[in-house]
């Protein structure tokens, strides 16, 4: 199917990119913020029931099989289970927002292994240097359980939430293979219904007794943190990132993902009083520069290999 790109960047463009940005970027402080009245396994479970309603009832099913949707959110109940969780034992909303971006790396690696994919040399530095930044993170710790508000535990489970996320995105490129013509929205409202069931589970069996009912008592600027990762970061985002995908090569409109972690970072401090430690803010560095390398460093190559 072609697609009919505009050339370049239009105000409404940059505004719809600008949003989805800080959308993003502000969804760790909802979810932290949200996590002080309700369980992991519980916010999980209302999250995805503000994202599927009211849509679910006027958005048709994607052209799109059950085996694609259900492993999809599968994978979306692991991302968002293991970083809830995360979020909890200790892992800061700033520093969250730049560890999930380790994402893009994994998806290579799984991309490389699960379906022959190559990776390119940008890449390769890519890895190596939010390699180093995952280090710095480590190295932070200097053998005490805790440091700059995040524990070992916490940052071990937001990388395996990155993990989860890869696993979406392999997903729903082997999803793309087999049916090309799929609508991304009606596939991101229909996938949401599948965490709904287990996320409730989780938080039936797994959780303590004791707060298992406390979600009745939550007040309102907890249910509306809920209401934002449901209907403005599942799918407002979603669905103004897929309409600029669709408008613009990937090329022009990834890189404006830099900015989430960046916006993170920022809201974390603003909103929430944390701290970044020197190691921390080293291995943010690593990261983001990882992410620069990977989407811009083949345009700027290519546009040094013209002017040589």
């Amino acid at each position: 199917m072609h697609l009919n790109r505009s050339a370049d960047f239009g105000s409404r463009d940059f505004l719809a990119a600008l949003a989805v940005v800080v959308i993003w970027g502000l969804n760790f402080v909802a979810m932290k913020h949200s996590l002080n009245e309700f369980t992991p396994f519980q916010l999980g479970f209302f999250r995805y029931i503000f994202a599927v309603l009211p849509l679910l009832l006027f958005i048709p099913k994607p052209n799109l099989s059950w085996r694609w949707l259900v492993p999809a959110g599968l994978a979306q109940l692991g991302q968002f289970a293991f970083l809830f969780v995360a979020l909890q034992v200790g892992m800061t909303a700033a520093l969250a927002s730049v560890l999930m971006q380790t994402q893009v790396f994994f998806t290579t690696i799984m991309g490389f292994f699960l379906l022959n994919e190559s990776v390119s040399k940008p890449m390769r530095i890519g890895l190596a240097v939010a390699a180093m930044g995952l280090l710095c993170f480590v190295m932070n710790f200097s053998g005490q359980g805790i440091a700059g508000g995040i524990t070992l535990l916490g940052l071990l489970l937001n990388l395996v939430a990155a993990v989860m996320w890869s696993a979406s995105n392999i997903i729903a490129r082997k999803a793309q293979a087999v049916s090309s013509h799929y609508d991304a929205l009606q596939f991101v409202v229909w996938m949401s219904l599948i965490p709904i069931v287990p996320f409730g589970l989780l938080a039936w069996f797994f959780e303590p007794e004791s707060v298992r009912w406390q979600w009745l008592s939550a007040s309102g600027g907890a249910w509306l943190g809920i209401a934002y990762l449901g209907w403005f970061a599942t799918i407002a985002a979603y669905a103004l990132w897929t309409w600029l995908l669709k408008r613009h090569s990937a090329n022009k409109v990834a890189p404006f993902s830099l900015g989430v972690p960046v916006i993170g970072l920022a809201a974390g401090m603003l909103f929430l009083n944390e701290t970044v430690l020197a190691w921390q803010w080293a291995g943010s560095v690593f990261i983001v520069a990882a992410l620069f390398i990977v989407m811009l460093g083949p345009r700027i190559a290519k546009a040094f290999a013209k002017s040589g």
